[in-house]
C-alpha cells in the first residue's frame, strides 16, 4: 500500500480505497473482488450474503440510540472500467492499480484509477468497519458489473433488502445530487465480408492518439472527438482519393468510453504515395484546428508495416465506411425539460474489422425509453443496410426523478447548512443503477452523490483528495440526520 495514500485524510476511507484498487476488479471478471467484499463483512463478525448473480449485501445494526430509525442502503458497484494507455505495461486481470499523489488528486499510472465507483465502496466499508460513526441500521449494496451492463443490477431480487432509503454513492461531482438518470442499450453489429488477395503494395500503419476520452455518458455533450468516427473520416477521404486497400481497423474498446484511439493497416500503390502522405499530413493539421480545445494531444501517426497479403473488398469497403460515417455519435436530443440535460445520445464505441469479421458496438443512451428506441432503431438500420446482423442487448430503464422525496429534502437542507451554497439538485446522462433496483424496491427513496473525480473511464481519472474529505463530512452527517 503506499504510504502516501495510506496518510491522506480521511485515512479509514483511503485506506480502505488501497485495499480494494490492490485487487484486479475488471467487469465481468469480479470473482476475487467478490471474495474481498464477502471477507470483509465476515471478518467483521457482520451478516453478510453473496446472491446467485455475485451482489454482495452486509448489514449492521444501527448505534446506539439510533437502532430504530430508518434502514439505509448504502450502494456501489466493485467492478471498474479497465483503461490504459497504449504505451503503458499494465495487466488489468494480475495487478493493482499504481496510485500517486498529485497536489489535490490521487491518480494512476497510465491506467484509470478505479475511483469509478472504488471512492464510494471505500467509505461504505469505512462506516461499516467503524466503532465511532453515528448512523442508523446499514444495509450495504456491492453490486457487480455496472460499467458493462448493469447485470448485477438488474439480477437483485427484492426481498433482500430492507431499507426503505437508498444512497447511491457515484456521483462525480461533490456539489449535485443526482435524482435521476439515463437508460441505455447496446446496439452490436457484425458480421462477414470478402477479402482480395494483393503483392507489391505498399503497407501503412495509420493511428490516431492522444484524444481526450472520457466517460461516454457524463462528458458526451463536451465535444470531445470519437478516435472510430475520426479514423472513418480519414479512411473515407482516402477511400475517394486514392485506390486504397484496407486490411484491418481497430478502434475504441468499451461501450462506455469515449474512443481515445484508433488504428488501421492499409495499402497503397507506390505511384500513389505522394497524394496518400499529403491528404494525411492535411487531415492532421484540420484535427489540430477543430479540436484544439477540445483534445488539444490530438496526434496522426503514419508508419511502415510489414506487408499484407488482403485487404477488404472493395464494395464492402465502401459500404463499411459509408455505414460508420452515417452512424449517429454524440447528443441526440437535449432534454426540452431540464435544462443542461442531455436526454438521448450514442457513443459509437468499438470498430474491429480483420480477417474477413467485423464487429461495431455503440451504447445508446436516454432519459425517455421511447427516443432511446428510436436512436436505437436508426443505428440499426444503419447497419443492416450493410448487410450486418444487428442485436440489441443489455437494455436498462432510466430513474424517474422523484424531487419531493424526504430524503432529498433532507440532503439538500444539510448541503445548505454545512457549505452556505445552493446543491445542484439535478439528473444525469450517465447510466446510474438506481432505477433498475427501483425496479423490485419501487416504494424505496434513492439519492445518488459523491466527490469530484475527473476523466472516469480514461487513463486520466483522478480523484480530489479536498472533496473527498468534504464527501465524507457530508455522508456522516447525513446519516445522523435520517429518521
Amino acid at each position: 500500500m503506499s504510504t502516501e495514500i495510506k496518510n491522506l485524510e480521511p485515512q479509514s476511507l483511503w485506506n480502505n480505497f488501497a485495499k480494494l484498487n490492490a485487487v484486479p476488479r475488471p467487469s465481468k471478471k469480479e470473482e476475487r473482488v467478490i471474495a474481498f467484499a464477502k471477507k470483509f463483512g465476515e471478518d467483521l463478525g457482520l451478516e453478510t450474503i453473496v446472491d446467485e448473480i455475485g451482489n454482495v449485501i452486509i448489514k449492521k445494526p444501527g448505534t446506539a440510540g439510533m437502532e430504530n430509525r430508518t434502514t439505509v442502503v448504502m450502494q456501489s458497484h466493485l467492478d471498474m472500467v479497465h483503461q490504459k494507455n497504449a504505451d503503458t505495461d499494465f495487466d488489468f486481470n494480475s495487478q493493482g492499480i499504481q496510485m500517486f499523489v498529485d497536489g489535490d488528486w490521487v491518480k494512476a499510472k497510465g491506467t484509470t484509477l478505479g475511483a469509478d465507483n472504488g471512492i464510494g465502496v471505500a467509505a461504505i466499508m469505512a462506516v461499516l468497519e467503524s466503532t465511532d460513526i453515528a448512523h442508523p441500521p446499514i444495509e450495504a449494496l456491492f453490486t457487480i458489473d455496472e460499467e458493462t451492463g448493469m447485470t448485477g443490477a438488474m439480477g437483485l431480487k427484492g426481498g433482500l433488502l430492507d431499507g426503505k432509503i437508498m444512497l447511491n454513492l457515484d456521483t462525480e461531482d461533490d456539489d449535485e445530487l443526482t435524482i435521476g438518470c439515463a437508460g441505455g442499450i447496446d446496439v452490436t453489429a457484425e458480421g462477414t465480408y470478402a477479402t482480395e488477395n494483393i503483392s507489391g503494395l505498399k503497407c501503412y500503419k495509420i493511428g490516431i492518439k492522444g484524444l481526450t476520452g472520457g466517460h461516454s455518458g457524463m462528458d458526451i455533450h463536451k465535444g470531445r472527438a470519437n478516435a472510430n468516427k475520426l479514423m472513418n473520416r480519414l479512411l473515407f477521404g482516402l477511400h475517394k482519393n486514392i485506390d486504397l486497400g484496407i486490411h484491418s481497423i481497430d478502434g475504441g474498446s468499451l461501450r462506455n468510453a469515449i474512443p481515445r484511439e484508433s488504428f488501421a493497416v492499409v495499402a497503397i500503390k507506390e505511384e500513389d504515395g505522394g497524394a496518400f502522405n499529403n491528404y494525411i499530413e492535411t487531415f492532421a493539421n484540420t484535427l489540430q484546428a477543430e479540436y484544439n480545445t477540445t483534445d488539444p494531444e490530438n496526434t496522426v501517426i503514419l508508419e511502415y508495416h510489414d506487408e499484407v497479403v488482403t485487404v477488404m473488398s472493395k464494395d464492402f469497403q465502401g459500404k463499411l465506411l459509408r455505414s460508420i460515417y452515417a452512424c449517429p455519435n454524440g447528443i441526440y436530443r437535449m432534454s426540452p425539460d431540464i435544462e443542461d440535460l442531455v436526454q438521448t445520445s450514442n457513443n459509437l464505441a468499438r470498430v474491429a474489422v480483420q480477417n474477413g469479421a467485423y464487429k461495431i458496438l455503440c451504447l445508446t443512451r436516454s432519459s425517455v425509453d421511447s427516443e432511446k428506441t428510436d436512436e436505437a432503431q436508426a443505428i440499426v438500420s444503419t447497419f443492416e443496410l450493410m448487410g450486418a446482423k444487428v442485436t440489441l442487448e443489455g437494455g436498462y430503464p432510466g430513474w424517474t426523478p422523484k424531487p419531493g422525496a424526504a430524503i432529498v429534502k433532507i440532503m439538500a437542507d444539510l448541503y445548505r447548512e454545512l457549505f452556505k451554497e445552493e446543491p445542484n439538485v439535478n439528473a444525469c446522462h450517465a447510466g446510474l443503477e438506481c432505477g433498475i433496483l427501483g425496479t423490485n424496491y419501487p416504494d424505496m427513496e434513492m439519492i445518488s452523490f459523491g466527490p469530484n473525480i475527473r476523466g472516469a473511464h480514461s487513463p486520466d481519472e483522478k480523484a480530489q483528495i479536498s472533496s473527498v474529505q468534504k464527501f465524507w463530512g457530508y455522508l456522516l452527517e447525513t446519516l445522523k440526520r435520517i429518521p
